[in-house]
C-alpha cells in the first residue's frame, strides 16, 4: 500500500489536529493541562515520488480552536471554563486581526522523518521542524512550539502565579488516499 501521487485537499474529516498545553508557576495546581482541537482547518498535500519532492500547506482558523479536555486542576473543567478559555485564546492570538494560523512545507525529509517549513502565527512567520511518519495511509507527527517566538505571551492569571508553559505540543493524525 502506498500513497498515490497527486494533489489532495484535506480537512477535519480526514484526521485530527491537536494542541496540548501545560501549566507552570506557583499556582499551577489550580489550572488545567488542556487539549485543544482544531475543528476548522484545510490542508493541501501535493504528493510526489520521491517524497522529498512533495509539498503542502495547512490553514487553521483560530475561531475553530475548541477545548476538548482539561486535566489536573483543583476542580473539573466546566463548560463556562471552556468558553472562557476559547475567548482568551482568541484574544491572545489576536483572531480579529489574524484569523488564521498557517504552515507551509518547504522541505520534506522522508528518511529523517521530518518536514521543515514556515509557521505563521499572528502575522509572524518563523521556521519550524515537524516530526512526521508515514505509516500506510496515516501521516502522524507533531512539533513543539514556543509561543513567545511568535510574540504570543502565554496566558497567566492570579498575578502570574498561574500561567501556561511557553511550549505547546502540536500533534496530528491524518488519513491520506492510498493505492491498494
Amino acid at each position: 500500500m502506498s500513497v498515490r501521487e497527486g494533489t489532495y485537499e484535506l480537512g477535519p474529516g480526514d484526521g485530527r489536529l491537536l494542541l496540548r498545553t501545560s501549566r507552570s508557576g506557583l499556582g499551577r495546581r489550580a489550572g488545567h493541562d488542556l487539549t485543544i482541537e482544531a475543528t476548522n482547518w484545510t490542508a493541501e498535500a501535493v504528493v510526489r515520488e520521491p517524497l522529498e519532492e512533495s509539498s503542502g500547506k495547512l490553514v487553521v482558523v483560530v475561531d475553530g480552536l475548541e477545548v476538548r479536555e482539561g486535566t489536573g486542576g483543583v476542580k473539573p473543567l466546566s463548560e463556562k471554563d471552556r468558553l472562557d478559555i476559547a475567548d482568551n485564546l482568541r484574544k491572545v492570538l489576536e483572531a480579529r486581526h489574524h484569523p488564521e494560523i498557517t504552515f507551509t512545507a518547504a522541505a520534506v525529509r522522508a528518511q529523517a522523518g521530518e518536514i521543515e517549513g514556515d509557521l505563521t502565527i499572528r502575522g509572524r512567520t518563523k521556521p519550524v521542524r515537524v516530526r512526521a511518519e508515514l505509516d500506510g495511509d496515516r501521516l502522524r507527527g507533531g512539533a513543539t512550539v514556543q509561543q513567545t517566538r511568535w510574540g504570543v505571551k502565554p496566558f497567566s492569571a492570579f498575578f502570574g502565579a498561574l500561567r501556561l508553559a511557553d511550549e505547546v505540543e502540536i500533534e496530528f493524525d491524518l488519513r491520506l488516499p492510498v493505492d491498494d
